[in-house]
């Protein structure tokens, strides 16, 4: 495994604000303002979109996995910053549009509190996997703000309606079990297994076809906002021009099934 760091602060004493490993054909990402409980600066969010394009330009990463440095997954934008300088929306697209838009697989693996932007980042990844030690909570509302990363299109349709109420609108924490309970996480999993299990299943998404495996995450995520019928004919559509190699699918069966006895 090996390790890069990107984008150093003078605000952050040199540290920089993402740390990036590649493991084999898994890219990881750390968000690394642990003192400040991760919290999403204007560096922090220049690095994320940096290192979401190169991943997606790059053949030899098919999966891209998010976590955060020290206790703390991440507790949203750096607000103080935020508040004092230009405006985030003065930056382009936001990670979170960056996330949505790659067409590669991102596994955000919550380690801790994730809290409002950080819960926002959580739920544009294409899942989550969360540590015993996650709690999910959004506070925009109670602060005087709003969703901006798609916060509230995305988590009604992971938790439901009335679920997605309760949770933006009290800004109550819930912990990892609560959050697998109602979809928010697809897993929950021992803290100091976190890691493990989530590069497990990296890997495992990283062992199929690379353009099969973009092009199904295209259609799950295409298919999962329209009609039925809609998504039944985006279906077709891929059937129709996705092409497949006979010897190469053969080949992958012949290593799913293993040696003969």
């Amino acid at each position: 495994m090996t390790e890069t760091a990107v984008d150093a602060t003078p605000d952050d004493q040199d540290r920089p604000p993402l740390l990036v490993e590649r493991d084999g054909f898994v890219t990881i990402l750390t968000l690394n303002r642990p003192d400040r409980r991760n919290a999403i600066n204007r560096a922090m969010r220049k690095a994320i979109k940096k290192e979401l394009w190169r991943a997606d330009a790059d053949d030899g990463v098919r999966v891209v996995v998010v976590t955060g440095a020290g206790t703390s997954f991440s507790a949203g934008v750096d607000l103080p910053e935020a508040l004092s300088g230009p405006s985030p929306r003065t930056e382009g697209p936001t990670p979170t549009q960056v996330v949505r838009g790659i067409t590669k697989p991102v596994i955000a693996a919550v380690n801790g509190p994730c809290y409002t932007g950080g819960y926002e980042f959580a739920v544009n990844c294409s899942f989550v996997i969360a540590s015993e030690r996650a709690e999910f909570a959004d506070t925009h509302a109670q602060l005087g703000l709003l969703n901006g990363w798609g916060g509230s299109a995305m988590l009604p349709r992971m938790v439901g309606l009335p679920a997605a109420i309760q949770f933006v609108l009290s800004g109550e924490p819930i912990d990892g079990e609560t959050a697998a309970r109602i979809g928010l996480a697809n897993e929950v999993v021992p803290h100091e297994a976190l890691m493990a299990r989530t590069l497990e299943i990296a890997r495992r998404i990283a062992d199929g076809h690379p353009a099969a495996i973009q092009r199904m995450l295209r259609l799950l995520k295409e298919g999962a906002g329209a009609s039925l019928s809609h998504a039944l004919s985006l279906e077709a559509e891929a059937a129709v021009t996705f092409r497949s190699n006979g010897g190469d699918v053969g080949a992958r069966f012949g290593d799913r099934r293993g040696p003969k006895n």
